[in-house]
């Protein structure tokens, strides 16, 4: 339990659940046997261009998240916030604690070229040996290393994630959670520390990084001004709601307490498995595909499979591979919408269900398909230069998104049981891609594993159940928390009922 805090029956908390196309405002109540979520709050997160940057909307969100909060004050007497979001972006503050421009988005082409130029200095098999970091060029030291030479660098005195970002905003406190800053290529995956010495070598100064703090750590009360704003009780002695008074006029301090702050890893927490034999796909703008390990796999199989080592929950360590995920479906049906198409999400998977499968695949994890723009003509392309017939339209063009996702978490589940060691048997799909019932039973089909989906809001579960435990309510470790899913949330099951033989030679017709 964390310092300062009264145990709880029952624990009623915000979860701020930032992912990178939308944000919510969650509220949880956990209890012996119980665990409800009420949605607050839920709002668009829409990056900005400006000049030749993408920015993310960083005052925007802040503002939906204050607007949440606020909402969630009136209806529930709150006894703690937790944050989390995508992972690698940051912002830089400096010494007067002000912010340094808008966080840059990771899909910015600032990064093009820069991740030749680490290697150079820190060789591939050397940097993955003390980070376990999938080597993609939006890690958080590509994006640092581009910035090297900026005036905004050069005057930062601090570097926050997103999450930590704004529980400094609404704090006063800095400091930076442990899974999230595990993505960031810069944190040694054996020791689960900063690892300066990759810092150093990279160019990037050291002193940036705050103190790291556990998921279930108090971060701090909250400022006056952000109680005021939210409706929330304030730092000990400031009053809450109504001269700041929580709701009951008890004025107690609503504090700010880390969770799994990296967004995956608050998926994984609500991963409702009994057992380890299970694999996880947290299906959202990506696809994170792994399983939950106690040790880092830092082989060089491992590196050249590109799988990532992630500090998780209770230091577990999320093994994963990184698949591009439903931004290709995102970006598709906004080309579509743009171009006067019709572009239904749901009437689009309803017609290309009804379409054979695997005429066509690709590589989601092909760089191409990382940069905003026109997907389907990537995947037109794609697919031509394999030799095979292009998608027709949109309905094909879905089909093919979904055959090609579905594959994709096919290598990447066969991998995993190789470089780990480990045996799956089963799948858990979370989060949003656990409503889309024709990736569910493709990937049953393709992995020839049962897939169980559900809960589809796994981020803001977890990150209520980490608070809840701070807080002396709910179950007190991640063998509990998953029972207390399996009991309270609805999932579904798919067994697979495809031709194997059809997903091999699928597999066969992409490049090695």
């Amino acid at each position: 339990m964390g310092a300062g805090v009264v145990a709880k029956a029952v624990a009623t908390v915000a979860a701020v659940d930032l992912g990178a196309s939308g944000g919510r405002v969650m509220v949880g109540e956990v209890g012996a046997g119980q665990l409800r979520l009420h949605e607050i709050h839920r709002f668009p997160n829409v990056p900005v261009q400006i000049l030749t940057t993408l920015h993310w909307d960083i005052l925007r969100l802040y503002r939906d998240v204050l607007d949440g909060l606020r909402s969630a004050a009136r209806d529930f007497d709150l006894a703690g916030i937790g944050i989390d979001s995508w992972g690698v972006d940051y912002g830089l503050i400096d010494s007067s604690g002000a912010l340094l421009g808008n966080p840059v988005h990771y899909r910015d082409a600032r990064t093009d070229g820069v991740v030749a130029d680490v290697l150079s200095t820190i060789p591939a098999q050397e940097l993955y040996a003390v980070t376990g970091i999938q080597q993609l060029q939006i890690n958080t030291i590509y994006q640092l290393a581009a910035a090297a030479r900026t005036p905004q660098l050069c005057a930062a005195r601090t570097c926050l994630l997103i999450p930590d970002l704004l529980g400094y905003w609404l704090t006063g406190e800095v400091g930076a959670e442990m899974t999230n800053a595990s993505t960031t290529q810069l944190y040694d995956a054996a020791t689960q520390s900063w690892a300066t010495q990759i810092m150093e070598r990279a160019g990037i100064p050291a002193r940036l990084f705050p103190a790291l703090r556990p998921p279930g750590a108090v971060v701090g009360e909250l400022l006056p001004e952000a109680a005021r704003l939210t409706g929330l009780g304030g730092r000990r002695g400031l009053g809450g709601r109504g001269g700041l008074a929580g709701r009951g006029g008890r004025g107690a301090p609503c504090p700010v307490i880390a969770v799994g702050s990296h967004d995956t890893a608050s998926a994984v927490v609500s991963v409702p498995a009994a057992g380890r034999g299970f694999a996880y796909i947290s299906a959202g703008t990506w696809s994170l595909v792994g399983v939950e390990l106690d040790r880092p796999v830092l082989t060089e199989a491992s590196r050249i499979a590109n799988f990532t080592n992630e500090t998780g929950v209770d230091g577990t360590i999320r093994y994963l591979r990184n698949v591009m995920g439903f931004w290709l479906l995102q970006e598709s049906v906004r080309v579509w919408s743009d171009a006067g198409l019709p572009a239904d999400v749901d009437s689009l998977l309803q017609d290309a269900a009804r379409l054979p499968p695997l005429r066509a695949v690709f590589d989601p994890d092909d760089p191409v398909f990382l940069p905003p723009g026109d997907i389907p003509a990537r995947i037109a392309d794609a697919c031509r230069q394999n030799g095979q017939r292009e998608p027709q339209g949109p309905a094909e063009t879905v089909r093919c998104i979904v055959d090609s996702l579905a594959l994709a978490y096919r290598r990447a589940v066969l991998q995993v049981q190789e470089l780990s060691g480990g045996q799956v048997d089963t799948v858990h799909i979370v989060g949003g891609g656990a409503r889309n019932a024709l990736l569910c039973q493709l990937t049953a089909d393709a992995c020839g594993l049962p897939v169980v989906a559900g809960p589809v809001e796994a981020t803001a579960l977890g990150n209520v159940l980490v608070q809840a435990r701070s807080l002396g309510a709910g179950p007190a470790d991640l063998d509990g928390m998953r029972a207390l899913l399996r009991a309270t949330q609805r999932l579904r099951r798919f067994e697979p009922a495809g031709d194997a033989r059809a997903w091999e030679a699928a597999a066969r017709r992409l490049p090695t």
